[in-house]
């Protein structure tokens, strides 16, 4: 029987089958995280920017949910400052995937298919993920959370992002709200393309665990939040780049507290709104 949008919601919220391997990016001289499902070859693999002076442990809850589902996540611990480079990290993000393509993880029994690599991040990383995406035709597919804009600028290059994009949006951000920069961001958007918004979060909402920046930033992190992101992303990764459609049903329907503010283009969603 086919499941609906809550059911496949309920399962993705869920750790997935595999047994997750927690690795140092720094032991291959990028510092940052990778965590890998115990093994398996020609996986897909995500670069995960971080947000602005977030450490990459904040979304480690995240990265474990989506290895768990199959997918290998490389988080750079770069750039972390308060004058982060968006382009210098964009660049880190694509060293982290030639690092997944190009390394055996793990003890070797773990490999990554360098056709089925995307991008992903939070706020400043989102926009960055976008850099990244632009400048590395590698990049099979985009996902967003709270996505901020960057210099160079995230909306001027996303007219040359023809792979599928799911843009998650924050309802009470205020340090980035989606009136001024997801919902432009899809709009730019060359390819296939969603914005959701999750209505009751903040811009820290997407983030686990405490930190001094939250004394400086927008928002707090929120269960219900992090609960949805993390459905929504296994959902999308898994169709973009495992190529699996059972879960198709939760990238096209609205959820409780999520709903689609616009889709378009073929494998985005539902029909265009």
């Amino acid at each position: 029987m086919a499941r609906t949008a809550k059911q496949a919601l309920e399962e993705l919220s869920r750790p997935g089958p595999h047994e997750v391997l927690h690795g140092d990016l720094g032991l291959v001289g990028l510092p940052g995280l990778v965590l890998t499902p115990r093994s398996g070859l020609g996986l897909p693999a995500v670069a995960f920017g971080h947000g602005w002076m977030q450490p990459p442990q904040r979304y480690r809850e995240l990265m474990r949910h989506l290895a768990s589902w199959g997918i290998v996540v490389a988080a750079p611990a770069t750039q972390r400052g308060p004058l982060a480079s968006h382009r210098l990290f964009a660049a880190d993000l694509s060293t982290a995937l030639d690092v997944c393509a190009g390394v055996r993880l793990g003890d070797g029994g773990i490999s990554v298919d360098p056709e089925r690599l995307g991008v992903a991040g939070h706020s400043f990383g989102a926009g960055c993920a976008v850099l990244a995406a632009a400048q590395d035709e590698r990049v099979r597919a985009v996902a967003t959370l709270a996505p901020a804009e960057s210099r160079p600028s995230a909306l001027a290059v996303a007219g040359r992002c023809r792979m599928p994009a799911l843009h998650v949006a924050a309802g009470r951000d205020r340090l980035a709200p989606s009136v001024a920069h997801a919902e432009p961001l899809a709009r730019a958007w060359a390819g296939p393309v969603t914005l959701r918004t999750v209505g009751k979060a903040t811009h820290l909402g997407f983030t686990e665990g405490r930190h001094y920046s939250d004394l400086l930033l927008d928002g707090a992190p929120e269960r219900g939040t992090r609960r949805l992101a993390r459905a929504l992303l296994t959902a999308f990764f898994l169709r973009h780049l495992a190529g699996r459609r059972d879960y198709d049903v939760l990238l096209s329907e609205d959820v409780r507290g999520c709903p689609i503010d616009l889709t378009r283009g073929p494998l985005a969603g539902a029909a265009a709104r």
